[in-house]
Order: structure tokens, then sequence, then C-alpha cells
């Protein structure tokens, strides 16, 4: 195992290389640079705020002196947050992003592979129906459609949870059932479908045969072998839920990384787009290692291979 992670993470290298490279190769060849949306700035003030920070130069210099910062754990300063450097910012903001995705994670994991494990032992009964109808649903409503709606009901009407900000655990619940509805519903359904396929294997029967309980056939022998696809899709879908959403931190107003995920875009700032994509590619490549490492303990049939 530690030789499987070691490879994995040789590997992990060149991807990450590979990131930054394409994007800073695309964030250049988009027309316009980070200043321009600024007002009119005389010739003398814009060409020191290019030299300032180096856009002044050729950009394959640009690209080897970003190269060396990132070597050395520094992603530069940001261009639109004067005085702040991008380190700080992805330090601050990425751990309340990582325990709202978390939480999210957690509550789509519980409730989905449930949902899914109850909708397929009981095939085209009311709890099938009822079950695939909400996944249906949670599939088709918007994020933002459901966070205005837990804050009406939640916050307003019931009392029972903050409606923003982040000072406390109760302020987590309703942005993380808002952004685990669309993940717990995807989980249900493709529970649903990978256990049905498994409850019609011999092995099943053979269990039954045996005469053991229709819970112990469930939870031991068909969720075990039908949970693989769920672990598939958890490695991006927790990166992506770590990352943050933009909508759901923009309903709550929760201080976390989504909005600099799209603001660094729209602001042309070059060093936060390049950290956010950064931070973003290392948690799908440490998302993988852990879902392949998952797998081992699944089913030790599933050996790790490093070749």
């Amino acid at each position: 195992m530690i030789r499987f992670i070691l490879h994995r993470l040789g590997w992990a290298i060149p991807v990450l290389w590979l990131v930054a490279t394409v994007t800073f190769i695309l964030m250049h060849l988009v027309p316009g640079g980070p200043f321009d949306q600024e007002k009119l700035l005389p010739p003398e003030i814009k060409a020191n705020v290019e030299a300032k920070y180096h856009l002044d130069q050729p950009v394959i210099a640009q690209y080897l002196l970003y190269l060396n910062d990132l070597l050395h754990g520094e992603l530069g300063p940001s261009y639109k947050y004067l005085g702040r450097n991008v380190n700080d910012i992805i330090r601050e903001t990425f751990p309340v992003s990582m325990q709202l995705g978390l939480w999210a994670v957690l509550i789509s994991v519980i409730v989905g592979v449930g949902a899914g494990t109850l909708a397929a032992s009981r095939p085209r009964s009311w709890a099938d129906h009822a079950g695939m109808l909400l996944a249906t649903a949670g599939i088709s409503f918007p994020s933002f459609v459901l966070g205005t709606f837990l804050i009406m009901i939640f916050s307003y009407r019931l009392h029972l949870f903050p409606a923003a900000l982040w000072e406390g655990w109760r302020y987590g619940v309703l942005p993380a059932v808002t952004l685990a509805l669309l993940p717990t519903a995807y989980i249900a359904r493709l529970t649903r479908s990978s256990m049905l396929e498994v409850l019609h294997q011999d092995f099943i029967r053979t269990a039954r045969a045996k005469g053991l309980g229709e819970r112990q056939v469930l939870v031991k022998h068909a969720l075990k072998n039908s949970i693989t696809p769920v672990v598939s899709f958890l490695g991006p879908l927790t990166a992506t839920l770590v990352t943050g959403s933009f909508v759901v931190e923009f309903i709550f107003s929760i201080p976390g990384m989504g909005r600099y995920f799209i603001t660094a875009v729209t602001n042309r700032d070059y060093p936060l787009i390049m950290g956010v994509t950064l931070v973003y590619a290392v948690l799908i490549v440490a998302a993988n290692i852990a879902v392949d490492l998952v797998y081992s303990w699944i089913d030790p049939r599933m050996q790790l291979k490093d070749q």
C-alpha cells in the first residue's frame, strides 16, 4: 500500500504541473489583461503596476517566475485584493468550505445510500416510488430555490436555524442540506440501480437459502457488493463539495472559497485563478487515491497495483 501511495503521488506531480501550465496558457490567450477593466490609468502608473507584477515581461519569463514561486509554495499576490496574498486567501477561506463540503458529503452518503437501499429492497413499492420521486425532485430543484425555501421555513417561520453567516454548527445546517440535495439524489439512484443488479446474483439467493435474515443479506452481502459505483462517484464529488459552491455560499453569506472561485475569473486575477485551480486539482488527486484505497478495503480481491 505504501508503494502504491508513493507511486500515485509521483504521478500527481506531473499532473499538477500540467494543470498549472494549461491554466496559465489559457489565461494569457484570453484577450485583455487584469487591469483593463479599471479606470483609465496614466501610462506611467500603468507601467509601474505591470512592472510590480512582472506583467511587462515576456510570457515565458512570467511562466518561469510563477513556477519558481510555486516550487517554493508561494502562489503570489492577488491583483484585485490589494495587500493580500493568495496563500492567505486560501488559508482563510478553505477551512470554511471544507467543513461545509464534508457536512454535505456526510449527509449525501447517509441519506442517499439509505434511500437507495430501501428502494431496492422493495422494488415497485410505495417506498421505491417515493424515494425515486424525491431523488428526481432533488436533481430538478436548483440549489438557490431550495436554499431560499429552507431559509423561509426554518429561519423566518420556525426560527430553528440562522439564515446566514458562519459562527457555529447551527449556521451550517441549512447550507449543508442545500448543498447535499443534488448529490444525495444521484447517490440514491446509483445505489438503487446497483443494488437491484446485485440482488439478482446467485450468491444472494444462496445467502437467503442458508436462512440469513433479509437485513443481514442487504447490509452484509448486497450493499457491500453494490457500493463500488457510489465510491467512484464520491471521489470527484468530495473535491467539488469541499471546494465550495458559489451559489450556496452567496445565499447564506458564508465566507468560503466558492465566491473567489468565480470572482477570480471575472476579475482576471491570474494568481488567484491559479491558486484556486491548483487547490481543486490537489483535491481531485487526493480523492482518487482515497477511492482506490477504499476499493481495496471493500473488496480485498481488488489488489492495489502501482503499474
